[in-house]
């Protein structure tokens, strides 16, 4: 067996690669260069300046693995691997420690003025006064994702004796109490903390979390620390709210263009920046490495791997009967995250009728995929499901029923928060995914990539057209509604389908009306 490094790599790595295999290490090849040679390799390991495109792995006639050695795997066509029956895996955890010490040292460097003073000396000058800083101790950090690096975070701060503030909805309370966090709102922290560090992916959702109106409610005596993604802060509210003295200072490690080429941050005296160290330090490099080299040998012994990024899901023989139904679970995933309030702690899987009948595995894996796909890093799949829920604190129940009394197949999944439980349920009719249950309501919706507006409220007379003139006001054409009640003038369910999305002050319209009790737009 042959296996390709096409990038530079730890030599750790590669020695683990040439006990198993002949290693060739050529790096950087030109696209036309790597496609003309890839077809000699079983294996092929990449950092980040490879691209691993379709038309290289169409060349790749005999690959088996593609291993990049670290976290992102934007580089590589994973759907053309996955076409191909290529196993794609990543090393997502092994510069964790390293992320997470960058963030400790950028939070004391803005603490004390670190560079500032260092840079002022080595210029001859002589400013104790100019440099005064301030100490961590008893003061509060907020910890935005306590996905791996936050965790670690609020680990290595408890020395500090510092109040650990944290956001996640997908963490169990449990989880938190271990690490010693106080679950609060999003807003809490930015309304509380003196110190605030962000450890989530960037999705369309987290983008700009931190933009004028957040910055607005800070303290302002507040320091913002970023090591996750570039994107997550708005760089120029985030200039002028430092420039105003509206925030005190900000240590950032990723930005929104890298390299930054015009930000207004590198000139402004109250940053700190550093050129996208998280995970730059000799261990890290080595474990991730080392990782992904593991990973390359057991998939060319036929073995299974920890981070597989597309497992094979279903065999040739299933895929006809099981493929659909991941649709269904992925959507009713997806639906619960967006519904639920309160903190995850339980999820409960039912299976019903002729599905029952099959190892489902792969329908666990995208019921979890899509609860936590917007805050995940790690893509959910057969090999690491488990993994990520028991990361999290979150009990994973499965049960199977082979009777169902209205439909062929049905999904069921309920999730416990500490407000309650979120229920729904999916199943394919006529070839189409219907979700078919919303907690005590049986609805029938068919998502297309449409906007969903779902209204628990009181059954009466006229409330249907006040929120009629709300979205008429707001000029949205509401294309479908789904009503269900559990009684006359009693509790009842309201789903409508729009063709655009809703505003903040639109919902707020919505559930100022009497009788309204809760509105949330949810994208499927």
């Amino acid at each position: 067996m042959k296996v390709l490094v096409a990038d530079p790599v730890a030599p750790e790595g590669v020695e683990i690669l040439k006990k198993h295999a002949e290693v060739d290490v050529k790096t950087g090849l030109k696209p036309e260069e790597l496609a003309a040679i890839i077809g000699d390799y079983e294996g092929l390991m990449v950092r980040s300046e490879t691209k691993v495109t379709a038309r290289i792995i169409e060349a790749g006639r005999k690959l088996q693995v593609i291993a990049r050695a670290g976290v992102g795997i934007d580089n590589i066509d994973v759907e053309a691997a996955t076409q191909r029956g290529i196993v794609v895996v990543n090393a997502p955890t092994a510069n964790t420690m390293a992320a997470a010490e960058h963030t400790i040292a950028l939070m004391m460097a803005l603490a004390r003025n670190i560079p500032q003073a260092h840079e002022s000396l080595r210029e001859g000058a002589w400013k104790r006064q100019s440099f005064v800083g301030v100490e961590v101790r008893n003061k509060t950090l907020g910890i935005v994702g306590l996905g791996n690096v936050g965790s670690e975070v609020a680990r290595r701060v408890q020395g500090f004796h510092m109040r650990v503030l944290g956001f996640d909805p997908y963490v169990s309370p449990q989880y938190a109490r271990n690490l010693h966090v106080e679950l609060v709102t999003l807003e809490q922290i930015f309304r509380e903390a003196d110190f605030i560090t962000l450890h989530v992916p960037l999705t369309p959702q987290s983008r700009n979390m931190i933009g004028p109106k957040e910055l607005a409610i800070m303290k302002p005596s507040v320091r913002i620390i970023n090591c996750a993604r570039g994107g997550l802060i708005d760089e120029q509210a985030l200039d002028q709210a430092l420039r105003e003295g509206k925030v005190a200072g900000a240590a950032l490690d990723v930005f929104a263009q890298e390299p930054p080429r015009e930000c207004p941050l590198l000139k402004n005296e109250k940053v700190i920046v550093t050129p996208h160290l998280g995970a730059s330090t000799h261990e890290a490099q080595a474990n991730v490495a080392i990782d992904a080299a593991e990973q390359i040998v057991s998939v060319l012994n036929g073995q299974p791997v920890r981070y597989a990024v597309n497992a094979p899901l279903i065999s040739a023989e299933m895929m006809p009967i099981l493929a659909p139904f991941l649709k269904v679970a992925t959507a009713v995933g997806r639906m619960i995250a967006q519904l639920a309030e309160g903190q995850m702690s339980s999820i409960d899987i039912g299976y019903e009728g002729e599905i029952a009948k099959y190892d489902l595995t792969a329908l666990k894996a995208a019921v979890i995929g899509g609860l936590l796909q917007e805050i995940s890093e790690e893509r959910i799949n057969v090999v690491n499901a488990n993994l990520v829920a028991r990361r999290r604190g979150l009990r994973v129940a499965e049960h199977k029923d082979t009777a169902c009394e209205n439909y062929t197949s049905l999904i069921t999944v309920a999730v416990t928060t500490t407000a309650g439980v979120t229920t729904s349920a999916g199943t394919m009719l006529r070839g189409e995914l219907h979700i078919v249950r919303v907690n005590d309501y049986w609805i029938d919706i068919v998502p297309k990539g449409d906007y969903f507006l779902f209204s628990d409220h009181r059954d009466r007379p006229g409330l249907i057209g006040a929120v009629g003139n709300v979205t008429g006001s707001a000029d949205i054409n509401v294309s479908s509604m789904q009503l269900a009640r559990l009684k006359p003038r009693g509790q009842a369910l309201m789903v409508l389908e729009l063709d655009e999305p809703l505003n903040e002050d639109q919902i707020k319209q919505i559930l100022a009306i009497p009788d309204v009790y809760t509105a949330k737009l949810v994208e499927l």
